[in-house]
Order: structure tokens, then C-alpha cells, then sequence
């Protein structure tokens, strides 16, 4: 929020006050940018929020509020639209200011430090080494990273963190499915079961073990041999996946541990302690009903297995005693049933369930025309990850993950993410940054000396004044997109931002006077620094979204 945001806010509060309003029961005073051209920099809708509740014609009390207001002085006009908005316009220096913030501040504009100091622990991905990463792993790959570059963008001390399990029967029927390969590729006749992990890269791990080994394998310690392989394998065929997608992580979680060391029986203990777990049917039951849930739920399953839910809630115990102050969970639609069984865990134990947010995204479709992709990772019909970089590149890939929100179902249009033209957003949006980079080229092959202060009250044409309107948006999009928990806010400001400068260009080639590189040099210079801090912004942004912003296309 900026101060002239903040002046207004307060000079709202005090004309409210003035009117004798009850201040301290007021709905959240909004500031946002006008939608039409015409109705100033930014609006007000307290009047209408307050309408209703006072009885009073919202058009009416906006404009009392109006009378009662003291403006500061960055402020040139106040007016009431519509039905009951109130309209601010601010003085153009305001804007020729917003400029040079963004050329003194260059990388740093747009980063704030409402976060600093909240250390801050983000999960996702959290595959078990089973197979390699589909593009529905690839959403949450790009989202829980965009989101912990949000968060780093902002002040935060971010963990990037992955948690997976390398036990159990999933690892088992792996590492038969492998063995089982490796027999084929001796010549042995197998019959493999349907529901084994049949892609070829199975066969791939087979191939490898046939490099270290050449007898047949059989017994149990054969199997621990071909179970191990896989998961190496595996997880350094994960690792490398995103890797190339620009993703690194702090910390691995093994869920193993969390047995090893004894504190999945220990928050079982506690929970028996505090009689949050009883016996019945053979089975442990958490009564997750004392904390509003419709019924109990299993823990441990009468063969003794615990459920997933006894090790994510000791998992997010040992989260919290690492001291992290928030944590970030993300997950699939597929948890939205499950999750509030930990965070019930989370309070039974005497934590602050509070601290933990649980961010849900929706599915992906890959889709190439009509045709849509089934994926399977047992039957691997899948479309890996790896692949669709393979098809689309990095940066397209992170972009399409990014450019709706996440609890909406994507549909990733493979025929589009393909097309390199300006109807691809990804490439729309780097055209602009390698535009700019292609105009201060040219601007130093004409020798037009770089003026470290030029007169930027030259620039006021509509385009040139809505450029620098846009540009002024940027740190609170990257401030609310955080907030939210919404990074699809920034990919549509920055297409936002593109289209403004692409009309502001559009201008200088209708008519020779609106050109960038004019002749008066002056104005040149003005419009020079406008375009410098416009691609400040849209590299910023690209940045933060964690792709590459090329100076040439």
C-alpha cells in the first residue's frame, strides 16, 4: 500500500468519524483502481458498503463523505460516480514520481518487507519416488514455488520443502514391477500383473540393474536390490525434472523417519494420553468429532498399518517444532476431504492450528484439440513432465501453471502453448521486455546520451500516462498476489502491462511526433526512461514467476 493509499484511507476514516460513524465497526475501507478511463486513479466503495447499513441513498452519503474530506495535497480532484463511488484523480507528478521510483529502485521495485522476519515453511510436490513427474505434479511444482518466490519477494524467510515415503506396499510392488522387467530382459517368461507400474521406464531401471548384474533375481534380498535401484533412480529422474523447471529444495523428508525416530508412536501416545484415541473394531480411531468433524476417523488400520493421517499429523508436529511461524501446505483437490484430520491433529496436540494454510489446487487436462490426455501412472498412459517441456519449453510450461487459478481446473491447450506468436500470453508478454531491450539498443547506436533526470513532464500523452498508471500497480499486485495466496494475479498484470505498452508503440508508428526516438531529443529522453522502467517491471514480474526475460525474439 502506498502512502498516498494510506493518506486516503485515513482521510476517509476521519471524514467518517466527522459524521459521526462508528469508525471501529467500518467494513474494510477498499481502494482499487477505477475501471473506466475517465474516473480518476482510484475508487472507493464505502459509500455503497455503508449504504444499506446507514439507510441512506449511497450516491447521497458519498458525497457528504466527500464535504467531510480533507485531501492531501497528491490528490488534484475528488467526485462521486455511478451509483455512489468516490473517485480520486491524482496530480500528475504523482505519476512522474511512481517513474522515478521504478528507475532508482530497478530489481528492488515491486519487493517489500511486510514479511521480514516470519520464517516460513512451504511444501509441495511431496511425490513418492514411484514414478516420474506427470504434468499434474507439474502445477504444484510451479505454484508452490511461485508462491515461495511471492513469499521471498515480500520479506519472508522461505523453506522449500519436500516430503515423501520410500516404504510401504507402493515400494514394494516397485520394486517387484522392476524384477520382474529385469526377468524379461534375461529371457525369463513372466506373468506381470495389471496393477504393477507398466511404463518403460521401468524397463529402463531393469536395463540398468542388467549393467550391474547378470544373474536372475528372485529372493527377498534380490527384491530390497531392485526396490533401492528404483528409488534412486527415480528420485534423481524427479530431481532433474525440477531442476530444469527452475526448482530447488531445501529440505527432503523422508516419512520414514518419522518412525525411525519413534514420534509417529509418540503422537499416538498423546493422543491415548488425552483420550483423542481409543480402540474399536481392531482398529485405532482419532476422535476428530471433538473438534467439529461429523465423525471419528481410523488412524491405525486393524492390521496395524497407521493411515496417512498418524504421520502427517506427526509430520506436522515436527514442522512446528522447528519454529517455522507459517506453513505452507499445497495439495491436490484430491486432499480437500482429508486435510482437516491433521489440522484437528494439529489442535490436539496443542498447537496453533491457525499457523498452518493449506493452499488447494484444482486438476490438469492436456488437451490438443478436442483429444484429451488420460493420465495413469501404473498403466503409464501419462504424459511426464519431462515431456511436456520436451514439446513446449520451460518457460511456456511455468506460464500456462501459473495463468489461472489454482482452484480452478486447468485445461493446458497444447496447440496454443505450442504457437509462437503473440496469441501464446508467454510469449506476448517476453516480446514487450525483448521489444524495449531492442529500442534502447537502437537508442545507443544513435548516440542519444542516457539523461540520468529528464524531464518526465513532457510525457502526457493518454498512452504515455496510462503506461506509468500500470507501472504504479506492480508492487501491490505482488503484495495482494501474496497475501492471497494467488499467483495467477501477476501473469494477468504483466499481459495487462504488454498490452499498454504495446498501444503506447502503436502510437509512435501512427504518427512520427509519438515515436520513442524522435528527433527532439528531450522527449526522446522521456520516453527512453519510460520504456527502461517498463521493462524493469515487466523483468521483475517474469522473475518472480520464474521465467526468462530475453532481450531478442
Amino acid at each position: 500500500m502506498s502512502s498516498i493509499e494510506n493518506m486516503l484511507r485515513d482521510a476517509l476514516i476521519s471524514a467518517l468519524k466527522k459524521m459521526d460513524m462508528e469508525v471501529s465497526s467500518l467494513p474494510q475501507i477498499d481502494l482499487s483502481k477505477s475501471k473506466q478511463k475517465g474516473h480518476g486513479d482510484l475508487a472507493s466503495n464505502i459509500a455503497l458498503m455503508l449504504a444499506s447499513q446507514k439507510k441512506e441513498n449511497p450516491r447521497a452519503l458519498a458525497e457528504s463523505i466527500i464535504q467531510h474530506l480533507e485531501l492531501p495535497d497528491d490528490v488534484s480532484k475528488v467526485d462521486v460516480a455511478g451509483p455512489g463511488f468516490i473517485n480520486f484523480t491524482f496530480h500528475p507528478n504523482v505519476h512522474y514520481q511512481t517513474l522515478r521510483q521504478v528507475l532508482k529502485e530497478g530489481s528492488n521495485y515491486g519487493r517489500s518487507d511486510w514479511g521480514k522476519g516470519q520464517k516460513t515453511q512451504v511444501e509441495f510436490v511431496s511425490a513418492n519416488p514411484t514414478g516420474p513427474l506427470t504434468i499434474g505434479h507439474g502445477r504444484q511444482a510451479v505454484l508452490g514455488d511461485t508462491v515461495s518466490r511471492l513469499l521471498e519477494a515480500t520479506g519472508h524467510d522461505v523453506t522449500r520443502e519436500y516430503y515423501f515415503n520410500d516404504a510401504g506396499r507402493q515400494m514394494r510392488v516397485l520394486g517387484e514391477s522392476v524384477q520382474l522387467r529385469f526377468q524379461e530382459l534375461i529371457g525369463e517368461s513372466v506373468d506381470f500383473p495389471d496393477d504393477y507400474y507398466q511404463g518403460d521406464y521401468i524397463v529402463e531401471i531393469a536395463r540398468k540393474g542388467l549393467e550391474e548384474k547378470s544373474e536372475t533375481f528372485k529372493d527377498d534380498e534380490d527384491l530390497i536390490y531392485f526396490r533401492n535401484l528404483a528409488e534412486t533412480e527415480i528420485f534423481d529422474l524427479i530431481k532433474s525434472t525440477l531442476v530444469r523447471l527452475g526448482i530447488h529444495f531445501d529440505v527432503f523428508f523422508n516419512e520414514k523417519s518419522l518412525y525411525e525416530s519413534g514420534k509417529i508412536k509418540a503422537v499416538l501416545q498423546t493422543l491415548r494420553d488425552k483420550d483423542l484415541a481409543y480402540d474399536q473394531d481392531g482398529a485405532v480411531w482419532f476422535r476428530t468429532t471433538k473438534f467439529g468433524m461429523e465423525q471419528d476417523r481410523v488412524i491405525v488400520k486393524s492390521t496395524g498399518e497407521p493411515t496417512y493421517r498418524l504421520p502427517d499429523i506427526a509430520y506436522h508436529k515436527e514442522k512446528m517444532d522447528r519454529g517455522f511461524d507459517r506453513i505452507i501446505d499445497i495439495f491436490g483437490a484430491d486432499h480437500i476431504a482429508t486435510y482437516p484430520d491433521v489440522l484437528a491433529g494439529m489442535q490436539a496436540l496443542g498447537y496453533d492450528s491457525s499457523k498452518v494454510q493449506v493452499l488447494i489446487h484444482q486438476f490438469v487436462t492436456l488437451t490438443e484439440g478436442k483429444e484429451k490426455m488420460k493420465m495413469s501412472t501404473r498403466k503409464a498412459n501419462f504424459v511426464t513432465l519431462d515431456e511436456l517441456m520436451d514439446e513446449v519449453g520451460e518457460d511456456v510450461t511455468r506460464y500456462f501453471f501459473l495463468n489461472r487459478s489454482m482452484s480452478s481446473h486447468l485445461n493446458f491447450d497444447l496447440t496454443l502453448a505450442k504457437t509462437q506468436s503473440d496469441e501464446n500470453p508467454v510469449y506476448y508478454v517476453q516480446y514487450a521486455h525483448a521489444r524495449i531491450c531492442s529500442i534502447l539498443r537502437k537508442a545507443e547506436e544513435q548516440g542519444i546520451p542516457v539523461d540520468s533526470d529528464p524531464d518526465l513532464s513532457l510525457l502526457q500523452t493518454p498512452e504515455e500516462m496510462d503506461l506509468i498508471k500500470t507501472l504504479r500497480e506492480f508492487p501491490s499486485i505482488v503484495t495482494e498476489a501474496t497475501r492471497q495466496f494467488e499467483p495467477h494475479r501477476l501473469p494477468g498484470y504483466l499481459e495487462e502491462l504488454a498490452t499498454v505498452y504495446h498501444r503506447f508503440q502503436h502510437g509512435g508508428r501512427q504518427d512520427e511526433s509519438l515515436r520513442v526516438l524522435t528527433s527532439d531529443i528531450e522527449i526522446a529522453q522521456a520516453r527512453l526512461a519510460l520504456c527502461r522502467a517498463t521493462q524493469i517491471v515487466l523483468a521483475n514480474g517474469l522473475k518472480i514467476l520464474g521465467i526468462s526475460r530475453p532481450e531478442k525474439m
